[in-house]
Order: structure tokens, then sequence, then C-alpha cells
């Protein structure tokens, strides 16, 4: 299964973080799994891609050529893909995902997955969509999907698809019912 993950490429102030997405990676290396990110080797995304390829796993990276210019790629991927911006890339991590999993990130990995519940709510995208929600990172967005519904302007069956957990244990069961 390729396992679209998008996170930020900050490392964030949090240790936990860089300890859950170095779990996140070998799980996904020892699996079987492949990885599908951003292609970058800074902040979590270079730990992310780091420990997939360390635990044995195939890594593809999808980056812009705006990026590749900066330098800022993560050198020895199993295979990177350039794109012309981040609209094409956006597409391709799409178009390579059989599941969807948002990290802590900032606003890039908001844009990203917000796409991906919006396709899975509209049902052009079958696949699982799951924010990882480690110590309440997306409490929030849970609580304004939950307000989408009590307004009538989505509903649960709407929402399906949209996931939320909070540890790799989690994630595993929902991708196991996948």
């Amino acid at each position: 299964m390729n396992i679209t993950v998008y996170l930020g490429a900050n490392e964030g102030r949090d240790p936990a973080m860089k300890e859950a997405v170095e779990e996140l990676g070998r799980w996904i290396g020892e699996s079987g799994n492949a990885l599908v990110y951003g292609g970058s080797r800074s902040g979590l995304m270079g730990r992310l891609a780091h420990s997939v390829l360390t635990a044995g796993g195939e890594v593809t990276g999808v980056e812009p050529q705006f990026f590749i210019d900066s330098e800022v790629q993560y050198d020895g991927l199993t295979r990177l893909i350039v794109t012309q911006d981040m609209t094409e890339r956006k597409t391709r991590m799409i178009e390579l995902g059989d599941a969807f999993i948002a990290f802590p990130g900032g606003t890039g990995t908001l844009e990203e997955i917000t796409e991906v519940m919006s396709k899975v709510s509209l049902g052009h995208l079958d696949a699982p969509c799951i924010l990882y929600d480690l110590d309440g990172y997306y409490a929030g967005l849970k609580a304004l999907l939950a307000h989408m519904v009590k307004m009538g302007l989505s509903s649960p069956e709407r929402q399906s698809g949209i996931y939320f957990a909070k540890e790799l244990d989690e994630i595993k069961s929902i991708l196991k019912r996948a």
C-alpha cells in the first residue's frame, strides 16, 4: 500500500512529534508499505523519509521544481518526482496514494489534507483519510467537523472516510479495515 503522509518541513517544538514520526516511518518501512511524501530532507519530513529508508522501505518524494532549485530535496530516495508547482505536486501525491495521513504540520499540511478530505466526502476518492491527532493536535479540526454536522452543513455519511487517530496502533487498525 502506498501511504501518502503530509507533514511539516519544520521540526516542531515537541520532542514527542519527532519520536512519533520516526515510529510511523519505521512501521511503514517494516510493514512492506511504501511512503509517498513531499520529498524534503528538512524537519519532520526528513525524519520520516530517513526512518522509512532505514527500516528497508521504499520512499517516493514529490517535490516542485522550485524546491529542487533550493536544494531541499532528500537525496537517496527510492524515487523522486519533480513537478512544476505545488498544485501538480498535490495532484500527484493523491494519485499515488492508497491511504492518506496528516501528521502534525503547518498550513501546507492543512491545505493538502483538506483537499483529500473534500475528495473523500464527495466520493471522488475511496481511501482512508487519517488525521494523526498526536496530543490533541487536530482536536480543533475534529470539533469543526462535528460543528458542520450539527449545523446541517455536512453529515456523518459525508465524513465517513475521515478518521482521527491518537496513536500509531489506531492508524494500523484503520488501515487494516480499509
